[in-house]
């Protein structure tokens, strides 16, 4: 199992990926690259090693135990698929002791051949992620000696499942849209919450998945960006006394997209009415567009090697990116994430009570996170910018 500072490492990547994010629609999983710089991390030497344990978070010289424990914690959580795969030349010698220090049976043969590596490794790719990943994300040349891949697979259902519908946004950049929209009302007002952030108000949504893994939906002030909000969420993920709960908000509009108030009620429960929107988003992501965030600037100087530690032959990183996908759904959330480094509620009742009543809507972008509920490790963190609409036949 990770353990707490490991969880907290991770997460800080998760935030500081956050921060880079453009304006579009995105969805990324740090949960899924970080194993694989600690692999790398523990044979590098030099100013690459020192820049990978930066990125990191932690001493390179327990990287390679903390990725282990990241990975079986992935591998040992139900809802959850990871896989690492090691691909190398023949003519590429390997360090015994980082060989031994990697899950058994992950070590496979580059043939030389592009076309033919290619095929197996984008083979590999989509059966890691039943389809959802055709291809790997980095291309294999003559010149590839070493890949080294992760893929990262989740699937929950929810206990409660939404009910499909529609909705219409009266301000923002949805403003006009027939949306697609999933609506739900429970008596647990403490599942919505607002914390007061670096980037304003934030009203943070947690819907419970059936596998133990959750997701969290972010809804921030308009003029907060995807960066502000999703580094904020993160934050609040490991500040939790400064989320007031949707039972003890004032009334009126404590947050964003949030409507507090009183009112008749047949037996004086409370009542958490949610209206969000179904999506589906898809990414790639070049890392050496920001090498410094991934600590890869020296690791990618090809004029000397890098990782005596993994082989006597010199190395640099080649290459270094990750596609994801994601789906939220009536009845769920999926995602799939491949990671690879190249080197080279009838009738008219009557209503004795009053109760409180707790309305959010997400009808404008907002943030997601998906979460291993126990740890509170952030599985992939996005954005929704291009909502699902209504179908015609809806």
């Amino acid at each position: 199992m990770a353990s707490h500072g490991t969880v907290k490492a991770v997460n800080a990547l998760t935030a500081r990926w956050a921060a880079t994010l453009p304006h579009d629609g995105t969805v990324f999983a740090a949960a899924g690259v970080w194993p694989l710089l600690g692999l790398l991390a523990d044979g590098a030497a030099g100013p690459a090693r020192q820049e990978l344990s930066d990125a990191l978070g932690i001493p390179a010289a327990g990287a390679a135990t903390a990725a282990r424990d990241v990975l079986s914690t992935l591998g040992a959580t139900r809802g959850l698929a990871a896989a690492l795969g090691l691909w190398t030349r023949g003519t590429l010698p390997l360090e015994p002791a980082w060989l031994d220090r990697l899950p058994a049976d992950v070590h496979g043969r580059l043939t030389g051949d592009p076309d033919s590596d290619q095929s197996r490794l984008d083979a590999w790719a989509a059966a890691c992620t039943q389809g959802q990943i055709e291809a790997m994300p980095v291309t294999v040349d003559e010149d590839t000696l070493l890949v080294l891949a992760g893929a990262l697979t989740l699937r929950t259902d929810w206990i409660r499942p939404f009910t499909p519908g529609a909705m219409a946004a009266e301000t923002g950049p949805w403003r006009g849209m027939d949306l697609a929209a999933l609506h739900r009302t429970t008596s647990l007002p403490h599942r919505v919450g607002v914390a007061d952030t670096t980037a304003g108000p934030l009203t943070e949504l947690r819907i419970i998945g059936t596998q133990g893994i959750d997701v969290h939906l972010y809804l921030g002030p308009p003029e907060a960006t995807a960066g502000q909000v999703l580094t904020a969420a993160v934050d609040a993920l490991h500040h939790r006394r400064a989320m007031v709960p949707g039972s003890q908000l004032p009334y009126g509009a404590p947050g964003p997209g949030l409507s507090v108030s009183r009112v008749p009620s047949v037996d004086g429960e409370p009542a958490l009415h949610v209206s969000t929107v179904p999506f589906t988003v898809k990414a790639h992501h070049d890392l050496l567009n920001h090498p410094d965030l991934f600590g890869l600037r020296t690791a990618t100087d090809a004029s000397r090697g890098h990782f005596p530690g993994i082989s006597a032959k010199p190395l640099a990183v080649q290459a270094a990116a990750q596609t994801m996908t994601a789906t939220f759904g009536a009845r769920g959330f999926r995602s799939a994430a491949v990671t690879a480094f190249g080197a080279v509620a009838g009738g008219i009742p009557r209503h004795p009570f009053r109760a409180r009543e707790v309305s959010v809507r997400f009808d404008r972008p907002f943030g997601f996170l998906a979460l291993h509920s126990a740890s509170r490790l952030v599985l992939n963190a996005g954005w929704v910018t291009s909502p699902d609409t209504l179908k015609e036949d809806f």
